[in-house]
């Protein structure tokens, strides 16, 4: 007679995933569940110039209060040098005349940010949501 070894098909030497599988699962829905989803703030951006060369007939012509920003930290609002803390009084006067306008502000290509972002907030301030950017290459 012969001696037959008796191998269980069944049984196998690999590693059982599916406790693993559950632990993924449940760390999946745990992190989806905990995670704080926020929208970040931004400030919408207008492109100075978009469009076609100059105003269709029969529409306002379209132009903007312009504030330059030197090197040294200098802020000029339509040719006039001014501090940093008069550019919202400035943009208010300039805007009240021409309510339709609105802020190009340009900074020269070494100036500094924090003054542009002091003049943007003063821009804000003054009540103009229309803000476009440039850079001097000057």
């Amino acid at each position: 007679m012969r001696l037959r070894r008796h191998f269980d098909s069944e049984e196998s030497t690999g590693i059982d995933l599916a406790p693993m599988l559950d632990f993924v699962m449940n760390l999946l829905i745990f992190f989806i569940i905990t995670a704080v989803f926020t929208k970040e703030l931004g400030m919408p951006v207008g492109r100075h110039g978009g469009g076609t060369g100059g105003p269709a007939t029969g529409e306002k012509e379209a132009g903007s209060i312009s504030v330059v920003i030197k090197q040294g930290g200098e802020v000029m609002v339509d040719g006039r040098v001014v501090d940093v803390r008069a550019v919202r009084a400035n943009v208010e006067r300039l805007h009240a005349q021409k309510p339709d306008w609105g802020v190009m502000v340009t900074a020269e290509q070494n100036a500094e940010t924090g003054v542009l972002v002091q003049v943007v907030d003063q821009v804000r301030e003054g009540g103009v949501d229309n803000v476009s950017f440039g850079v001097s290459s000057r």
